[in-house]
């Protein structure tokens, strides 16, 4: 299993971690790299911004931004239409 499907498995089972937290755990020596590739897999990852702390998040898009990327794809491309 890849630190990246590592990772994708801790947000699966609903934890959030900051670049920190995912550096030290996994060895990943660039978080948001890894992040920005899940999400061009499709994953719904959130950073999640407070005060004292940025956390990833996976979460499920919302009905706007689902429309968005099929309005920015074309419904064909989007596999709407055959």
């Amino acid at each position: 299993m890849t630190k990246t499907n590592k990772l994708l498995a801790a947000f699966e089972n609903g934890e959030e971690l900051t670049a920190a937290q995912i550096k030290a755990r996994f060895g990943i020596a660039n978080p948001h790299d890894a992040v920005r590739s899940l999400r061009t897999s499709g994953y719904a990852i959130y950073l999640n911004k407070t005060k004292q702390t940025s956390k990833y998040r996976l979460g499920k898009p919302t009905r706007a931004i689902v429309a968005a990327g099929i309005a920015a794809l074309g419904t064909k491309e989007a596999g709407l239409v055959r």
